[in-house]
Formats: C-alpha cells, sequence, structure tokens
C-alpha cells in the first residue's frame, strides 16, 4: 500500500450542515453509500464476509457464513474481526455525508450473526477526520512486499494507538527481542497449517488466479518469491506475480492488537480499531500488513499473548512500513458488487 497523503491533495472542507430531521429518501442514500464504503475494508483472505440490510432508517450488519473460513477461522474471530472494519468504513461514510448514526453492537443475542445496527437520526456538521477518512477508504489496500523506508516515526505510532483505543481496543508496539519471538511463532503456526491437508483445500479456494467472482487474493497481489524477512508472511503454497525488492523489512515496526476479552463483542471492536488505525496509516504514507497466522494457532496465540503480559487477548499482528509515496503499490484485491452485499427491505 503507497497511496499519497490525501492532506496533501484535498483541503476543502465540506460545508457543516445545520442539525435537521432526517428525509427518507436522502437517508437510504446515505445508507446505500454507506454499505458500499463499508465493502472496501480488509478481510481475512478478502473474503468479504459481510452481509448488510436496509430497512427505513437503519443499516444492519450481518456476518455471511457462506464467505466465511470453516478450517481456518472455525470461530468466526477473523471474520467478525473484519465485519466489524467495515462497520468503522460505514460509520465514516455515514458522518462524512453530514449524517448522525447510532450504533448498537451485538444487537440480538439469540442471533450471533447479526453483529450491529447503525440507525439515522438527523443531519449533523461535518468533521475534517472523517473527509479525510472517507477519501482514504478508496486509498487503502494490503501491500505484501517487504519494506525499506525509514522505522514509522514514534509521533505516528503513537498516533495508530490513540485511533486504537478510541474504538475500545489497543496496540502494542513489539519491542526487539518480542519481533524475534514472533517471528519464531509465525514459523510455527505456519508449519501447524501446511500439514494440514484441509488447511490447504480452502487456502487454494480463496487464492490465486484472477478472481473473477470478486473474492480472494489474487496472483497479482501475492509475492513472485518468499521473501528474506524476519517475520515472515504468510505462505500461499505457490509464488504469485507480484515482485518484490530484496529488502528485509528490518525497518518495520510490528504491533499486535488487542481486546481486554475474548468474544464476539471484542471482536467487533478490533475490526473497527484496525479500520481506524489503517485508514490513519494510509494518511501518514505508512503501509500495514495484516499477520493472521499466529493468530489462527492456538498455541502461538497464546505466545501472542504472554507479550501483553496476559492483560489480555490478541486479535492480530500488524507490521507498520514507512512507503514511497510515489510508488503506486500493486494492484487492489478485487471486491463483490454492492449488488451482491446489500440487501433492502
Amino acid at each position: 500500500m503507497a497511496a499519497r497523503n490525501p492532506k496533501r491533495r484535498h483541503s476543502v472542507m465540506a460545508p457543516a450542515p445545520s442539525a435537521q430531521p432526517a428525509d427518507g429518501q436522502a437517508v437510504t442514500h446515505a445508507l446505500v453509500e454507506a454499505a458500499t464504503n463499508g465493502g472496501y475494508a480488509p478481510s481475512i483472505h478478502n473474503t468479504q464476509p459481510w452481509r448488510w440490510r436496509i430497512a427505513g432508517k437503519s443499516l444492519d450488519l450481518y456476518a455471511e457464513r457462506r464467505r466465511t473460513l470453516d478450517v481456518v477461522d472455525p470461530d468466526t474471530r477473523l471474520a467478525i474481526l473484519s465485519c466489524g472494519a467495515a462497520l468503522h468504513h460505514a460509520r465514516v461514510s455515514l458522518a462524512a455525508q453530514g449524517w448522525h448514526a447510532v450504533v448498537t453492537r451485538m444487537p440480538d443475542p439469540g442471533d450471533r450473526t447479526y453483529l450491529a445496527q447503525l440507525r439515522v437520526d438527523e443531519r449533523t456538521a461535518v468533521e475534517s477526520s472523517a473527509m479525510h477518512h472517507l477519501r482514504t477508504i478508496t486509498l487503502r489496500h494490503t501491500d505484501r512486499r517487504p519494506v525499506s523506508g525509514a522505522r514509522p516515526a514514534a509521533d505516528v505510532l503513537k498516533a495508530l494507538s490513540a485511533s486504537v483505543e478510541a474504538e475500545d481496543s489497543w496496540l502494542h508496539i513489539l519491542n526487539p527481542d518480542q519481533v524475534l519471538d514472533l517471528a519464531t511463532a509465525a514459523e510455527q503456526a505456519q508449519r501447524i497449517e501446511n500439514e494440514d491437508s484441509a488447511w490447504k483445500r480452502e487456502l487454494a479456494y480463496w487464492t490465486g488466479g484472477t478472481r473473477p467472482d470478486g473474492t480472494g487474493i489474487p496472483d497479482d497481489t501475492i509475492p513472485d518469491r518468499v521473501a528474506e524477512t524476519t517475520v515472515p508472511g504468510r505462505d500461499f503454497g505457490h509464488a504469485g506475480d507480484l515482485p518484490i525488492s530484496s529488502g528485509h523489512d528490518k525497518t518495520a515496526a510490528f504491533a499486535l492488537l488487542y481486546g481486554r476479552t475474548d468474544g464476539p463483542a471484542s471482536w467487533l471492536r478490533a475490526g473497527e480499531a484496525l479500520s481506524a488505525a489503517w485508514l490513519t496509516a494510509t494518511e501518514q504514507d505508512i503501509s500495514v500488513l495484516p499477520l493472521s497466522a499466529p493468530i489462527e494457532v492456538v498455541s502461538t496465540r497464546q505466545t501472542l499473548r504472554a507479550m501483553i503480559a496476559n492483560i489480555g487477548y490478541p486479535f492480530l499482528i500488524l507490521r507498520l512500513g514507512t512507503v514511497d509515496p510515489a510508488d503506486a503499490g500493486p494492484p487492489h484485491a478485487p471486491r463483490l458488487p454492492a449488488a451482491q452485499t446489500i440487501e433492502r427491505s
């Protein structure tokens, strides 16, 4: 991911609308836009495991079981986290359009797939951060190439941590010794998964090829060879088409995204935090590469938990690196048409 800083390209603010009752047709348009923008969110293996339902002034978010990973993610931890990222994208979209929305998370304890409801109630002032984030949504993407720029500055890492904490989650920046422990855990997790034939079949289904169906990870976003990095990236089982340099990630920072509890509500919030941090990072010319393999295996997940002294539960590892803003980066992963993920009552 190598997007130019939206702050440098856009300086005109949208006028702040005065508070007024929501008009039905305008609300429907805003909700469709919000769900459409939610579709650009990052997701495990680009499965896009969300489904939206528009009813009146409400936008309901559901986990779509047909696009979850039974082997890699049997408890749907990563699927719900992915849906949380889509939820935050939708929140950003509504805020940037000048709508105030009330968010209810896990609204029906009897339906685990019903993750959240956004209900629009009135017009509101547009904040500059929402406008910047909205423009960044379509720029954000995953770049699996090694990074070789300067280590992200301390104030940038602090800003990313603040964006995560604003979403009721936390970010722990790993020290050099913990990065080595992470490297061991990542290698162990991939070795365990590679020995599982069912895991390999599921991975093969979602990766490689040109992905004409709008999901999954195509070859042109997968490195053409294994990079010599300290922390190994995902082993997709085959070489892709994405050329990489001889970079070694020595200047990358690694961070652990975690929550205080380990359940669907915390996974959803962690996804919202991931989105907030990733949009902030993109605006600062910082690439984000999520590493989920050590989370997918119970034993290595426990190793990561020890890094935060068992005060919380690890949900995802993030590799953070400085990128050249003039580098367009690899192609973006495909997206499902909005018509396939949005329903109207």
